[in-house]
């Protein structure tokens, strides 16, 4: 069988998409194409006997880092069709991305895995989680009460256009793992309200919280009414919730609790940090889950560690194993806050998958060597690292691309 992956030509693009909308039960339409927001020139098509098979798609993002932002690929949209299983045809689409991202000066790819054991072969590593929530309203007292100080507004999708992603961009700039949204995005992703996406619920809302004269916060969430002998059991799904400050975040989580006739609250994709935890008086009853979230690719080792800010300026040298790129393969030295090849014994030694768990700051090199994937080689390194690394928040990506 002769497969050849290429870019997908116009005509192919559906085709290329059809085969991750198969898995999902649906058809790749008009419509969930645009949502989408992929650009046709980064949508890959893998070709059998003049038949597209499988495809793979990449966003351009600027993804927050610690410190900043770097050009980084959202992959997405991977897959292959079942009739054309285990023939290698995931790996070489993986094998065409990577080396195209390289040459567009990507040092970063980050995705959300459907099935996380595969990248995990190509490179990828768990670099952040994200968290699911189920609050009854009538346990959702806060520890402390507070007045409220702002003033929220539901809005139409033209009027959150205009003040929506400003709130955000506050956010993402702070926030490793947020990337900067384009106006198409918002228009095409964020704010509309296509029938598909309801699945059985009302309109979408879309509220504004203001505050001494500014936008501070914003909602967009779902009601998804029910009754029982009588009584509303219905629940409000918040689909995104942003707050520009602490303050901003409480009193917009307090509306989002408070919405009459409404039983239950449901969030999920939240910061495994969310200040609910410790902001309302019964924790335990938000029955907050984890589960992985983004998962990250170093693409160019130098360009990656150079490009995030540090915490402390002392060198460590990294052994680094890449075997799917091997052009980050060797030895790095991280001092000052810039990498570049050395010939200094290493400190630490580890796959990249693992830099790229550590990369975003979701997890410690500590716990990194405690479940095995890295090896200390000079004692106080791991320390050391993690003094580097460190981070005064969690990594989180708010949406699934």
């Amino acid at each position: 069988m002769t497969v050849e992956i290429r870019a997908a030509a116009a005509d192919e693009v559906k085709a290329a998409l059809a085969p991750i909308f198969h898995f999902f039960g649906t058809a790749p339409t008009d419509e969930r194409v645009e949502s989408f927001q992929l650009e046709p020139a980064r949508i890959l098509a893998a070709c059998s006997e003049g038949v597209v098979v499988g495809g793979a798609g990449a966003h351009t993002f600027d993804l927050t880092v610690p410190g900043g932002q770097l050009p980084t690929a959202g992959v997405t949209v991977v897959g292959v069709l079942p009739t054309h299983r285990r023939r290698g045809i995931l790996t070489r689409m993986m094998r065409f991305q990577l080396d195209e991202l390289r040459e567009r000066g990507e040092p970063l790819a980050v995705l959300w895995a459907s099935e996380a054991p595969i990248y995990g072969r190509f490179g990828y590593g768990l670099a952040s989680l994200s968290g699911e929530l189920e609050l009854a309203r009538d346990r959702a007292a806060f520890t402390v009460p507070f007045e409220r100080t702002a003033e929220a507004r539901l809005l139409e999708a033209d009027e959150a256009l205009e003040c929506f992603p400003a709130v955000y961009e506050r956010v993402a700039a702070v926030t490793p793992g947020m990337f900067r949204r384009s106006q198409e995005w918002w228009s095409a992703r964020v704010l509309p309200d296509h029938e598909w996406r309801r699945r059985g619920g009302g309109e979408l809302a879309r509220v504004l919280l203001q505050g001494e004269g500014e936008d501070v916060g914003y909602a967009v969430y779902r009601l998804h009414p029910s009754w029982e002998y009588g009584n509303s059991t219905g629940s409000v799904n918040v689909i995104e919730a942003m707050g520009a400050t602490a303050t901003a975040t409480r009193e917009l989580w307090r509306f989002l609790l408070d919405i009459d006739w409404m039983q239950r609250v449901k969030a999920s994709l939240l910061p495994v940090d969310h200040p609910l935890l410790l902001l309302v008086a019964e924790p335990a009853r938000l029955h907050f889950t984890l589960g992985d979230a983004l998962w990250l690719r170093i693409v160019d080792v130098e360009a990656a560690l150079s490009g995030r800010g540090y915490a402390d300026a002392e060198g460590l040298v990294f052994e680094l194993h890449d075997v799917f790129c091997p052009w980050n393969e060797g030895r790095w030295l991280l001092e000052g806050g810039i990498a570049q090849r050395t010939r200094r014994e290493a400190d630490l030694e580890l796959d990249v998958a693992v830099l790229g768990s550590a990369y975003l700051g979701g997890f410690t090199w500590a716990e990194l060597a405690r479940a095995g994937r890295v090896e200390e080689r000079h004692p106080g390194a791991l320390a050391r690292a993690d003094a580097l690394f460190h981070t005064d928040r969690a990594p989180w990506c708010p949406e699934i691309f």
